[in-house]
């Protein structure tokens, strides 16, 4: 395939019959498109010798408003094949016909055609990379936020998804941790400070496995990576096979420019403990904009620093 596939999105209106219809008229030109059952579709597009496998968070199309599976103008790119798994429901991708879809797949040698697979997804879609790389052995996983099941009998304090509880964890391609066992490497990305998250990937373990912490990130680490410019470097070395923990952490540094981490930290310092800091924090990210937060934080602070007999650093008058 040469050039790059002109595909607008659809307008939101559009109903789900147009849309599968559009995604069928590419899947047909470039590779193929299966509606998997009621609330999952399947998008392949063929192109390199490399082939990723996504898999939709919910999130990613309420965020963005996209029609196409998670990453595709990226990893068309970079000249790579896709596999774009797609859920219209909050499933964690455990209907029948998905699994059913990923045996074929194995069964039919579907995989073997690439050099390299890699399977990313994050939150639900990390759950699903992990599950579904089984069908694949060899393969590399890139997973932000994965949950390992919610099988209440092993997760019982997993208490954030409960539309997706009656699901069914225990049958193929289930228990995710397990099902990683055959991959090549596996990064996992999370905030050991969310702990139902940090609970989660303490039950993955293997010497394939690369954890990867971002603290004061919370669960949806990977639209801050997004909003840091960092996801594609990040995803694109999980590929190549250059990323490392170094490099990770030299990357993760532009979070001292992110709103976003820099709230979750300042809500987290001990206000009695480190007024002074809070109060450097709240100054610095005030002086770019506002910020109800950090002025209610920089409120706060002055006024123990004060009470203290400690000058606040915006009322310290600068060098003579």
């Amino acid at each position: 395939m040469s050039g790059a596939i002109d595909l607008k999105s659809p307008a939101e209106e559009l109903d789900r019959k147009a849309w599968n219809a559009e995604l069928r008229a590419l899947g047909d030109e470039h590779g193929f498109f299966e509606e998997l059952g009621a609330d999952h579709t399947a998008l392949f597009v063929k192109s390199g010798k490399t082939l990723i496998v996504t898999f939709e968070n919910l999130d990613h199309v309420f965020d963005h408003g996209n029609r196409l599976p998670w990453g595709f103008d990226f990893v068309q790119k970079q000249g790579w094949s896709i596999l774009g798994l797609m859920a219209h429901d909050w499933t964690w991708y455990r209907d029948d016909d998905v699994i059913a879809f990923f045996k074929r797949l194995k069964s039919t040698g579907f995989f073997k055609q690439f050099e390299r697979v890699v399977f990313y997804g994050a939150s639900m879609g990390a759950y699903a990379a992990c599950a579904f790389s089984a069908a694949c052995p060899g393969a590399t996983v890139v997973a932000i936020s994965p949950q390992a099941t919610l099988d209440r009998d092993v997760t019982s304090w997993e208490t954030r998804y409960q539309k997706a509880w009656k699901r069914n964890y225990n049958n193929d391609f289930g228990y995710a941790p397990d099902m990683v066992r055959t991959a090549k490497d596996v990064f996992i990305f999370y905030d050991p400070l969310e702990p139902a998250d940090a609970m989660h990937a303490a039950l993955f373990r293997g010497d394939n496995i690369t954890k990867l912490k971002c603290r004061f990130q919370g669960h949806r680490i990977a639209s801050g990576l997004i909003q840091m410019g960092l996801l594609k470097a990040v995803v694109g070395g999980c590929v190549d096979g250059t990323l490392t923990r170094t490099g990770f952490y030299k990357m993760l540094r532009a979070r001292h420019g992110f709103r976003r981490y820099l709230r979750e930290l300042i809500l987290r310092i001990p206000e009695k403990r480190h007024p002074l800091l809070i109060a450097f924090v709240a100054e610095r990210v005030l002086s770019t904009g506002n910020g109800p937060v950090f002025r209610r934080k920089l409120n706060a602070a002055n006024a123990l620093l004060e009470k203290r007999g400690i000058t606040p650093p915006g009322k310290r008058g600068g060098p003579n």
